[in-house]
């Protein structure tokens, strides 16, 4: 007969990398027991024994797989032992051994997180290596659900949380209509480096903004949050124009990790009597303008740098007269970027000018109108647009 384990000492049985097992016996013709009843049914295992919980406890190691821990230790009694080898290895399986008389409190070990139980005088080489199997491979699905489930809950609080972040505009005019989209380029998020926001001041004046952060990322959306709440925050204090963009260059350079990081912004104020608008572009793409004869983009100049790029930058005011019937489309270099079609090259901005006098002269307005320019542009590139998106279309009569 073979001789007996060791209290305490590993046995290494078969080869290198096997399944590891950490079997807790006090009894040493039953440990002995079942050593034997495991190697041979499964040649190639692992076996460390432990006489007592405490040895158990110390033994405990990253590469064991599954504990087999009697419940009738001389240092622990009942699920007290099932406890503690949880709180040490909580990914690692548990199952337990129980006598004729306890075969209940199997049935509670289980309930209290063991991944299975067996009673020693049934168990036999095969039902015991097909237990311990069970058990790795029941604490590896319960593992992955635990982690599933806390990576739902994350993002479900990230979500609330970006939500949070997302623009609420402040538009008390009802003659104006107002449509915004929003798509950051990262996968399952709702922020990214893009920027927009409305904002209509006690003096009847709509200042709208739109703003890309260089860069994708967590840290680019966080950072385009901060902009867009301090520019918020500068216009409700009575900030416009060049002022409200050399206070909104300081934030810029105070709050990003690297002299590299620059914004673009394209900012419009709507006179109170919505027949002029002043524009403010820093290096942004260039806005579209919907008038009842068509449709023209704005300018190219007057116009600055992008914020962030050049000590004691101006940003010259563009003067814009609106008419009674009129559409403003602000929009990010994400939606002229994607590819336009069969011709090879961006869809740029003569390629967005082409499917926005399209939708124009097709009578599409409003919401139908920003979508198809969305879709449009996705269907150009072959799939949908890899880069962060956002659109702010103001309008008032029929352009609504």
């Amino acid at each position: 007969m073979a001789a007996m384990p060791s209290r305490g000492a590993e046995r290494l049985l078969g080869v290198a990398g096997s399944p590891h097992l950490l079997l807790v016996e006090d009894d040493p013709g039953d440990a002995f027991l079942f050593e034997e009843l495991l190697t041979e049914a499964q040649p190639g295992l692992r076996i460390t024994v432990a006489a007592t919980l405490a040895e158990a406890l110390d033994a405990l190691r990253p590469d064991i797989q599954c504990v087999i821990v009697d419940l009738s230790l001389p240092d622990a009694r009942g699920l007290d032992a099932l406890h503690q080898v949880r709180e040490h290895a909580p990914a690692t399986a548990v199952l337990v051994l129980t006598g004729l008389a306890d075969a209940h409190v199997g049935v509670a070990a289980v309930a209290a997180g063991a991944q299975d139980y067996l009673v020693k005088q049934d168990a036999d080489g095969a039902l015991l290596t097909r237990a311990i199997s069970y058990a790795i491979e029941r604490k590896r699905a319960d593992e992955s659900e635990r982690q599933l489930v806390e990576a739902r809950a994350l993002s479900r609080e990230n979500a609330r949380l970006e939500r949070g972040l997302l623009p609420v505009p402040i538009l008390h005019d009802r003659e104006l209509r107002h449509h915004t989209r929003y798509r950051p380029g990262r996968d399952r998020a709702l922020l990214g480096g893009d920027f927009h926001d409305t904002v209509e001041t006690a003096d009847g004046a709509v200042h709208a903004v739109i703003g890309d952060v260089s860069g994708h990322g967590a840290d680019e959306a966080s950072l385009g949050v901060r902009l867009r709440m301090a520019w918020r925050t500068l216009v409700l204090a009575g900030h416009t124009g060049s002022r409200l963009l050399d206070t909104l260059d300081a934030v810029l350079q105070h709050e990003r990790w690297s002299d590299e990081i620059f914004t673009t912004v394209c900012m419009v104020t709507i006179a109170p009597d919505r027949r002029t608008a002043r524009v403010h572009r820093a290096g942004h793409p260039c806005p579209l303008f919907f008038a009842p004869g068509g449709v023209e983009p704005l300018p190219d100049e007057p116009r600055g740098p992008a914020l962030g790029l050049l000590p004691g930058a101006r940003w010259p005011a563009a003067d814009l007269e609106l008419g009674d019937e009129w559409g403003l489309l602000l929009y990010t270099d994400g939606l002229i970027e994607g590819s336009a079609g069969e011709d090879g090259g961006h869809l740029d901005l003569a390629g967005l000018l082409r499917l926005a006098r399209a939708a124009h002269e097709e009578g599409r307005r409003g919401d139908v109108l920003v979508d198809g320019l969305i879709a449009e542009a996705e269907r150009l590139n072959g799939d949908v647009l890899a880069d962060d998106l956002a659109l702010l279309m103001l309008s008032r009569g029929d352009h609504r």
